[in-house]
């Protein structure tokens, strides 16, 4: 039996595009393996938003070029945001590589048709549905509309057909993908919502809950919200990424909004979802970033007080449009000192909006099981763990929390 072997970098799309690439060849009778010295065929997955992550993927690909060598019969394909437009190139610097494709793209040795069913025969508890492909915002620091190209929404129906199609085989929660959700439909004929798509996947029996990522603040609707508040399966976390706490950056950065419209946009959410966990995406140093300007951002965390924030360093990405016309002017030394900052202060708020759930018990759905101990999420994203003897995959269990910090909780049954 053939070996497959898949690696994966980058965002929750890349994950769930890694998935259905992994069914096409479990029902093509390859194996999985986690070795790549093992497999027949190797699919890397890359993603260049972050330096780092570039560099890993290109570190990655030169490492295979030896075993390529050794063993000529091995497929290697590579696909995901590194796979620009200009494959002819990418082909003359990496000529072992026997297939490139761009994100989201069906896999040049599959049939469309196939890749369009692909779904996981097993399926986790919690599984990523991409809905909408690319991006028409154009941030400034942003290649994925480079990469991924302008917004492709998926007809509602499809959609509907495959979460209920994942529920008959395991999944209880899915997490609605795109670049940027808020834009869900408005390039299909019958202009559904992300609102609508919200409302019909509620009623599939057997799902328990729905997320969805990641939103922009300009495009987020009055009518997005209230649908939030209105539907029990809905978790009442939202992922909203702000950026920085600057107007001057904001506008430097493409964002299309302004830090009070932006304030306005989380109080008029926490009026209709009074419990609602909030999550945001930070870039420190971006070009022209002043140490007012940063402290800026560090005051409006401090003032929102967010349960999770992403922070990065900004890298330039060739071909944007910050790359193309902005100095990269923020001394990388200076970068770590500003990401350093928000760190230590999230962790604190996190910890301190953790520790108000001492002592209450919570719904958590159960995921797998990890050191022993079972893990699980409750509906505002929170990772809780706990120790008991029944089989809980699947299940959504109460749990008492009797422990706490900013990355974790800690639990027991509540029988």
């Amino acid at each position: 039996m053939p070996n497959y072997h898949i690696w994966t970098i980058g965002c929750q799309m890349n994950k769930a595009e890694s998935e259905r690439i992994a069914s096409l060849f479990e029902r093509k009778g390859y194996r999985h393996t986690p070795n790549a010295a093992q497999a027949d065929f190797i699919v890397l997955n890359t993603c260049v938003v972050r330096q780092n992550a570039e560099d890993r993927a290109v570190n990655k690909l030169r490492n295979l070029k030896p075993l390529k060598k050794s063993r000529p019969d091995l497929k290697i394909a590579v696909t995901g945001c590194w796979v620009d437009s200009n494959t002819e190139r990418l082909k003359t610097n990496f000529p072992y590589v026997d297939y490139l494709f761009k994100a989201g793209d069906c896999p040049p040795w599959e049939d469309r048709n196939e890749w369009s069913q692909a779904l996981p025969e097993q399926p986790q508890v919690s599984t990523y549905v991409p809905i909408i492909q690319g991006c028409n915002n154009f941030c400034a620091y942003c290649i994925v509309p480079y990469r991924r190209g302008r917004e492709r929404s998926r007809p509602l129906s499809e959609v509907v057909c495959e979460v209920k199609e994942l529920v008959k085989r395991g999944t209880r929660e899915v997490t609605l993908l795109g670049q940027n959700v808020d834009s869900y439909g408005h390039d299909l004929p019958d202009k559904p919502e992300l609102a609508d798509l919200l409302t019909e996947l509620t009623k599939i029996d057997g799902l328990y809950r729905i997320r969805f990522l990641t939103n922009h603040p300009k495009d987020m609707s009055k009518r997005l919200i209230q649908t939030i508040a209105r539907l029990d399966k809905v978790c009442k976390n939202i992922t909203l990424p702000v950026q920085a706490g600057s107007n001057e950056i904001l506008k430097a950065m493409r964002r299309g909004y302004t830090i009070e419209d932006y304030r306005r946009l989380i109080g008029e959410i926490r009026l209709e979802i009074p419990d609602v966990a909030l999550s945001n995406d930070i870039i420190v140093g971006f070009p022209t970033e002043t140490i007012a300007q940063f402290q800026q951002t560090v005051d409006l965390l401090t003032e929102l007080r967010f349960d999770v924030v992403h922070i990065a360093a900004y890298s330039p990405r060739s071909g944007t449009i910050a790359a193309r016309k902005l100095a990269d002017d923020v001394p990388p030394d200076e970068k770590k000192r500003r990401l350093l900052i928000i760190e230590q202060l999230q962790e604190k708020i996190t910890a301190e909006i953790n520790a108000g759930l001492m002592g209450k018990t919570i719904e958590v759905l159960v995921e797998g099981k990890e050191k022993g101990k079972w893990y699980g999420r409750t509906g505002s994203d929170k990772l809780v763990f706990f120790s008991d003897n029944a089989n809980h995959t699947g299940k959504l269990v109460h749990l008492k929390i009797e422990s706490t910090g900013p990355w974790s909780l800690q639990g027991t049954v509540n029988r």
